[in-house]
């Protein structure tokens, strides 16, 4: 993930002017995942993210952290006031914003920026915040795509049996591969592409993001292949303690980050167009209609087991509907 995170160049925070402050500030810190340590781009942008905090009143200073599950446990443990982690890590601060990552449940970009709008709005407060964890930033990573080493390999049917290097910390992804019935192999955002590059596995999962710096056509070579199919987006998340924050600075927060999608959506373009075209592999119109009914048939399932938020996948839902209102999901009550 050291290749997630760094790609993620220029979050937009780095262009704002400090504000002079004529009273010393409330010092606060931020858990900051980056797998370059201080070094890297996602503690650089937190550094510039502390210079816009000071226009909301807060002193964040950011720490870095190369193991995302500790900066998690030290931010649950108090050790932090605030953190910057991936989506699927931000679920037990808060389902509501973690299940924008829900599988299958986001199809294009045009979408994704809706959502994120709406769910920054200040009408969407009340849903950024579970107890005394608020969400104050979401920033988008792009969509993650299947990895595959032999492009025949391009059905559900053909997965059956077949070893994915499943991220072993996240449940709707383990949900779905015991759902297809192929073979879990347990892996981190550290290891998943050496083991798809050495083949250890036969596939992976991964952003667009990823391809370049992990250097996973070494896993693909020439007979791979990447699904152009939106499995999920990718996204990471700002999460503070609300009560250690001044009034408000969590709204500010989400309305600033979610001003900048399009700067930041352009690193995730780029890094799409990297991939060779010769690896991409579309489905038919079929084919992508059963995906996104045995994918609607997994989020469901997902949110009964309390794993996903039922708010979000009908807010999800609801606009998909309004860009696609002859699709089979608009007529059915199922989410």
């Amino acid at each position: 993930m050291r290749t997630l995170l760094s790609l993620i160049l220029v979050l937009p925070l780095l262009a704002l002017a400090q504000v002079p402050q004529s009273n010393p500030l409330p010092k606060l810190s931020v858990c900051v995942f980056d797998p370059l340590g201080a070094n890297g781009p996602l503690f650089n942008t937190m550094k510039d993210y502390r210079t816009v905090a000071f226009e909301w009143g807060a002193d964040v200073e950011p720490r870095a952290y190369t193991d995302e599950k500790i900066a998690v446990d030290d931010f649950k443990a108090g050790q932090c006031d605030a953190a910057l982690v991936t989506g699927s890590r931000a679920r037990p601060f808060n389902k509501f914003s973690a299940t924008i990552g829900a599988i299958g449940a986001i199809p294009d970009e045009t979408m994704l920026r809706s959502l994120l709008a709406t769910i920054s709005s200040k009408k969407a407060a009340k849903y950024m915040r579970e107890g005394q964890y608020e969400i104050a930033g979401i920033m988008p990573a792009g969509p993650i795509y299947l990895f595959t080493r032999d492009r025949t390999i391009d059905t559900v049917e053909k997965l059956s049996g077949k070893r994915i290097a499943t991220i072993d910390y996240d449940k709707p992804s383990i949900f779905l591969v015991n759902h297809i019935g192929a073979s879990m192999v347990p892996s981190n955002s550290a290891n998943f592409s050496g083991k798809f590059n050495n083949g250890s596995v036969d596939v992976a999962y991964a952003p667009a993001v990823a391809y370049k710096p992990l250097e996973l056509y070494k896993g693909l070579q020439d007979n791979g292949g990447v699904l152009r199919f939106n499995l999920a987006y990718m996204d990471f998340q700002i999460i503070i303690r609300a009560d250690k924050f001044p009034k408000g600075f969590g709204q500010k927060s989400r309305t600033r980050v979610a001003s900048y999608f399009d700067r930041v959506n352009e690193t995730v373009e780029k890094a799409t167009q990297e991939i060779d075209e010769k690896y991409w592999m579309d489905l038919s119109v079929e084919t992508t209609q059963q995906y996104n009914e045995m994918l609607r048939d997994v989020r469901i399932k997902l949110r009964d087991e309390g794993i996903y938020s039922g708010k979000m996948l009908k807010l999800m839902r609801k606009l998909r509907c309004k860009a696609n209102p002859a699709a089979a999901e608009c007529t059915e009550k199922l989410e």
